[in-house]
Order: structure tokens, then sequence, then C-alpha cells
């Protein structure tokens, strides 16, 4: 069993989890380094929160081994392993205190009552709850209740801590001031934090490393700018934001990259932006595009109509259409906007040649 205040290493080998003939989790094979923000992000359903279960111990995988620090815990229940947890509705006590809360998971160890004092004292300082140590949860705002689970979680020094979509209930200027608490008890506890979330933004905010679920696989891991830059497949490309996509033809190898035609106009790229071969989709982030009246010469660019516009305060977004049809967007401010918008309203959408990557057709 590992012990208390040492950052987990966890590694799933060939994980799934069959409930009779429906498949929830697909042989899932995922390292989680020692310390570090992993955060296990796809739509409902895609398996994330089964295998959140699976790492807590609540739920045991129909097959496959889970590792803790080297040690084999698949089947060892939830009560022996070291992990923190914080549930969706926070899952605190209504008779107890904050204190007697944040207090509780120390008592089931056994820890003397000079231990839980002072631990419950350094988490109630840590979370900004000083002067509400003896309030009951019902009398707490939500980000406080927030706080307390945070800390009843932490009190007792997990090894992992795990977070299943812990800022669901929370309106957004909340969330927002969560998140910065989340990543600041990240920094200081130095604790393997495993989080479930399906706001893409939200993840990208937080995680050293984002996993993407779909139907009970894993799709993809990599650092937040390595899947919103470079995602792998189509759909963790269109999970992680807007995005536009060009269909290219006759696309064939050129110098330093490769050419090919969007409809009757010669795009370029650079090599590291996908295979090379005939046909497929350039995928370009809109932030990674601009509006022009003619494209410079070193970039590329397509005619397209402005089809409405969005005004947004200091931006505007577009959405565009070329002529064959492909319909796109982009956000740009609303003094570059209004001048686009001004006489005809064909304009150049245009970006660099080395934005944007290649993924298959269709």
């Amino acid at each position: 069993m590992q012990q208390a205040g040492r950052a987990a290493e966890i590694k799933a080998v060939g994980v799934g989890k069959s409930f009779g003939a429906f498949h929830a989790l697909k042989n899932i094979s995922l390292d989680i380094g020692r310390g570090e923000f992993l955060t296990l992000l796809g739509p409902s359903g895609s398996g994330k929160t089964t295998f959140l279960m699976i790492l807590a111990g609540f739920e045991k995988p129909s097959r496959g081994q889970l590792f803790n620090n080297g040690v084999d815990i698949t089947d060892q229940p939830a009560e022996r392993r070291s992990s923190g947890m914080v549930f969706q509705g926070y899952a605190l006590f209504p008779h107890m205190s904050v204190a007697a809360n944040i207090a509780f998971p120390l008592r089931v160890r056994r820890k003397s009552e000079q231990e839980i004092k002072r631990r419950v004292a350094e988490m109630i300082e840590r979370v900004g709850l000083q002067g509400h140590e003896h309030k009951l949860p019902s009398k707490l705002s939500g980000g406080q209740q927030q706080r307390v689970a945070l800390a009843r979680a932490l009190a007792f020094e997990p090894g992992v801590l795990l977070l299943d979509e812990p800022f669901s209930a929370l309106d957004k200027s909340l969330r927002g001031q969560m998140q910065t608490e989340m990543k600041r008890l990240h920094e200081e506890t130095g604790t393997t934090f495993v989080f479930v979330t399906h706001d893409q933004s939200e993840a990208l905010a937080l995680s050293s490393r984002v996993a993407i679920f779909n139907h009970g696989e894993l799709l993809q891991v990599g650092t937040p700018q390595d899947v919103y830059e470079r995602p792998g497949s189509r759909f963790v490309a269109e999970f992680l934001g807007e995005i536009n996509m060009l269909p290219l033809h006759g696309i064939r190898a050129d110098g330093e990259g490769a050419r090919g035609l969007h409809e009757d106009r010669e795009i370029a790229l650079r090599f590291g932006q996908g295979a090379v071969d005939g046909e497929a989709v350039l995928a370009v982030r809109p932030e990674h595009m601009s509006i022009a009246r003619e494209p410079a010469p070193q970039e590329n660019g397509i005619a397209v109509v402005v089809t409405s516009s969005t005004y947004l305060g200091a931006a505007t977004r577009l959405d565009l259409a070329t002529r064959g049809g492909c319909k796109l967007s982009v956000c740009v401010s609303t003094e570059t906007a209004q001048q686009a918008l001004q006489g005809d309203s064909t304009v150049w959408l245009t970006w660099p040649a080395d934005a944007g990557f290649l993924l298959p057709a269709g």
C-alpha cells in the first residue's frame, strides 16, 4: 500500500470495463506521471468517469491491470488505496462543521488529536476558509463547499487526488476562480491530480497533460498545446474548439513542404503537418487566420464571401463561404470586420503556410 504524502505514479495496462454487452472502456493503457495534473476529457458517455472510478477502486475492471508506484492494485478495494476523491456533488457531511468534515479522513486513519488539529488548521488556511471552521455546509456558498471538499480530500496527504467534474455546479465566474485555486493547490502540494471534465477550455487551462476519450477508447494523450495544435484525429480536432476544414486534392511534396489545391486555389504546407498523399483535409484554427483585401506573398489565401457577422464587443465573428460552398469562420477585431464589410463583400481569408495540419479526407 502506498504511503501517504508520496505522489503516486499510476500505470493502467489494457484496462477494460464491460456492463453486460456494453463495453464502457476498451483496452486503456495509460501512464500517469508522479505529481502531474492529468485531465480525462471527453463527451458524456465517453468512458472517462468509468476510468476514474476504476482508479479510485469503486469499480473493478473487467480486464487489464492497474499499478500504483509499481504495486498491482487491480483488486485492491477503495479503502486500502491512498487516494483522495472530490465528487461532482461534493458529498460533504451535512451535520458536520467545516472543521469536522476536513478532520473525518484523519479520524478514520486514527491520527492523533494533535495531528488532526494541525492538519485541519493547515488545510483551512490553504483553501482560504479561515473564520468558517464551525459552519455547517448548508451555510456556505457553492465555492466554499468546493473548498471544503478539496481540503478534506487533501487532508491526509493522498498520493493521488481524483476529481470528478468538481466545478459543474458552479457559475462561470466562480469556475474561473476555482480553476485558479486548483492550479495553486496542485503546485503547492505536488500531489498527482487526475481530473475529469467535458469542458475543453477547462482541460487546456489546468492540465500538464490531457487524455481524450470517446466511445470507451483513449484517442490521444499529450500536453494541452500538443492535442490542440496537433490533434491525432478529426474527432479530437473538432472536439477541442472551433476549427476550419479545407478539403485539398492533388497534394504533392514540394521542397520544404507540400502543395495542394482547394477548389482552384493552390495551398502551401510545411512538412510535419501530416501525411502527404493525394487527398486530405487541411485543418486550421480560426485564430491563425485573418482577413485582407489580398494575401501577402508568403501567405495562403482563398477568396471568401462574408455570409454573416456577430458583434462580440472588441471582436467580431465572421461566417464565411468559399465560391465552392465551403463554410469557414474567423474572429477578428471589430474595426477589421467593419472594414471588410464595407463595399464588396468578397475578401481574402489568409494564413501562414506553417499553420494547421492535415487530417484524412472524409
